[in-house]
């Protein structure tokens, strides 16, 4: 994986860090619930002004079973992004995937912007943003195991041996949040909704100085 140099040469042009808002990315394994979570509070949240949902751009089709995203072929995904339609990208499991520019807007205007990404694009997050909180969603290696197995593409057995290979991410740094979704999703789901309570309150502090 890696973020598109085209990415980096644009924070020099626009002048970093972006301040005011806050930046709240969402990580974690696949079948730790991130999907899960960001709907949970997204209801909860209901007309809150303060708080915008970023929608990515994946070069895959949307099936209904996962996030509601626009998709893209890859060559359409090339040329919007060296005609900076992102303010990130990146590249994993053979997939492009982008966050629009318009989150530099709402972010210099004081909003929080949630958006699930990738644990390797966090430095380049960190460094384009003043505020970024990093919301990292775990599960226990059983727990990933058993939801991935459900999804019908590996079996459990297989699934664990994947998960025991999996390179772990440092996301140390200021913001940062783990948050145990093994159980039910509503435990979780309140952390986290705590989390985005906590940016507003701080993006609202950062506007005024």
């Amino acid at each position: 994986m890696m973020v598109s140099a085209l990415i980096e040469r644009e924070l020099t042009r626009i002048g970093t860090p972006v301040r005011y808002g806050v930046f709240v990315a969402v990580v974690g394994p696949s079948g730790a619930g991130k999907d899960t979570l960001i709907a949970y509070v997204r209801e909860r949240l209901g007309d809150e002004d303060h708080v915008e949902f970023a929608r990515r751009v994946i070069t895959r089709h949307s099936d209904g079973a996962t996030e509601d995203h626009d998709t893209l072929a890859d060559a359409a995904f090339v040329e919007a992004e060296e005609a900076g339609a992102f303010a990130l990208s990146w590249e994993a499991h053979g997939l492009r995937y982008g966050i629009p520019a318009a989150v530099d807007d709402a972010i210099a205007n004081g909003q929080v912007v949630v958006a699930n990404t990738s644990r390797g694009v966090i430095p380049a997050l960190r460094a384009r943003y003043a505020n970024v909180a990093v919301v990292e969603i775990t599960a226990s290696p059983e727990v990933l195991a058993t939801r991935l197995a459900a999804r019908g593409r590996e079996s459990r057995g297989e699934v664990l041996a994947r998960l025991a290979r999996t390179a772990p991410h440092d996301l140390s740094g200021p913001g940062h949040v783990q948050i145990d979704n093994s159980g039910v999703p509503e435990i979780a789901g309140d952390k986290f909704l705590a989390v985005l309570r906590k940016a507003v309150a701080h993006a609202d502090v950062s506007g005024l100085v």
